[in-house]
């Protein structure tokens, strides 16, 4: 299958979570994938352990939150860019881009000092995309490329 092309910035959804055009940053210096959330708490379902979690679709519309819960799949030590190490839960969720969706993990922390409530690292990309750095919104109606193929 083809890779698809991404910028620096696109619009994704995170379907099983219920949300939709989500700007994530894409961050090829990251290894993990990552999302800023709030309300973290931890329960069992099952014998499963779950977080729910309160996430912010619109980065410019901070009060606006979706309460969710997910599976927790892992929890690992993570060093951030500012080289704090921070204990992190890990879920597995469905990402969606440019009309192709895949299953990525994705560490949940609060990133409300950055300016992008999710990034993606390189293990959610995977071999399904190559980034050009110099562009963004790549996949977006509209903006797409208008060059004949």
């Amino acid at each position: 299958m083809d890779r698809l092309i991404i910028g620096n910035l696109e619009l994704c959804c995170l379907p099983d979570l219920g949300i939709s055009d989500l700007e994530v940053r894409v961050d090829t210096g990251a290894k993990t994938s990552s999302m800023h959330v709030d309300n973290i708490r931890r329960f069992r379902k099952k014998g499963q352990l779950y977080v729910e979690f309160d996430l912010h679709p619109d980065i410019y519309n901070m009060e606006k939150t979706v309460k969710t819960s997910a599976p927790v799949v892992d929890s690992r030590k993570i060093k951030s860019s500012n080289g704090e190490s921070e204990q992190r839960v890990v879920i597995s969720t469905l990402f969606s881009i440019g009309g192709r969706s895949w299953p990525i993990e994705i560490t949940l922390t609060n990133r409300k000092e950055m300016s992008y409530l999710m990034l993606l690292g390189r293990e959610g990309m995977g071999d399904r995309v190559y980034v050009d750095p110099s562009r963004a919104f790549t996949l977006v109606e509209g903006s797409a490329d208008t060059r004949s193929g």
